[in-house]
C-alpha cells in the first residue's frame, strides 16, 4: 500500500521534495489514515468479530479498521493483480491524494508539539497518565502533557496513545493562544490549559 500511495503522490506532485512526499504518504498510510479510508466504505460494519470485541467498540477501532483495509487490498491483489489493487486503492484515497494541505499540517500533533517546544525552549514534551477510568473492557485515559514542568494541555481517549494525541492537540491550541496578540485595550486571560499547574514531579 505504501508503494501504491508513494507512486501516486510522485505522479501527481513531481516537484515536491522527498521529505514532503514522505510526509504526505505517511499521513495516508498511517493507522489513522487507513482507518479513515476504511470508514469511507463502512468496512467496520462487515468485520466478523467476537462478541466481546464487538461490545468494546471493535468495529470503530482504528487499528482493526486499518488491518482490515490492508487485508482487502491484499485480497484484490491476489485475486485480480497489481493494477486492479492499485486502481482500487487510488480511487478510494483520491481525496487524500488530491489534497493540498501544507506539509506541516500532515505531521501528528505530538510531532508538531515536540518541534515547537524544542524550537522555543529546547524542552521535550513529557506525557503522563493522570487518570484511568471505566471497566476493563472500555477504559478511558486522561493524559497530561508538560513542558519544562508546566502542564500545557490534557486530553482523553480510549487508549493511552489517543489520549496523548488529544493532549498534544490541546497544548498546540493553548500555546498558539498564548502567542496571539490581545485586542487593543483588552486584557486577554491566558487559557487554562496554557497556564497549567506546576508538575509535582518537577
Amino acid at each position: 500500500m505504501s508503494l501504491v500511495i508513494s507512486e501516486a503522490l510522485h505522479d501527481r506532485r513531481p516537484d515536491d521534495d522527498e521529505g514532503v512526499l514522505s510526509a504526505r504518504r505517511a499521513a495516508i498510510v498511517s493507522t489513522s489514515g487507513l482507518a479513515r479510508l476504511a470508514r469511507r466504505i463502512n468496512l467496520g460494519e462487515h468485520l466478523l468479530l467476537g462478541e466481546g470485541e464487538a461490545q468494546r467498540g471493535g468495529r470503530a477501532r482504528p487499528v482493526l479498521l486499518a488491518s482490515a483495509l490492508e487485508a482487502v487490498v491484499a485480497a484484490i491483489f491476489l485475486d485480480q493483480g497489481w493494477e486492479a489493487a492499485r486502481a482500487w486503492l487510488c480511487a478510494l484515497a483520491a481525496p487524500e491524494l488530491a489534497a493540498d494541505a501544507p506539509p506541516g499540517s500532515l505531521k501528528s500533533p505530538k510531532s508538531r508539539l515536540q518541534e515547537l517546544t524544542q524550537r522555543s525552549s529546547g524542552e521535550r514534551p513529557e506525557y503522563r497518565v493522570a487518570e484511568v477510568s471505566g471497566p476493563d473492557h472500555q477504559k478511558q485515559f486522561l493524559v497530561e502533557v508538560a513542558v519544562g514542568g508546566r502542564i500545557v494541555g490534557s486530553g482523553g481517549g480510549g487508549s493511552r496513545r489517543s489520549a496523548e494525541t488529544a493532549a498534544a492537540s490541546a497544548a498546540l491550541e493553548a500555546l498558539a493562544a498564548e502567542r496571539r496578540p490581545a485586542p487593543d485595550g483588552a486584557d486577554r486571560p491566558a487559557p487554562r490549559a496554557a497556564l497549567g499547574t506546576p508538575d509535582p514531579a518537577g
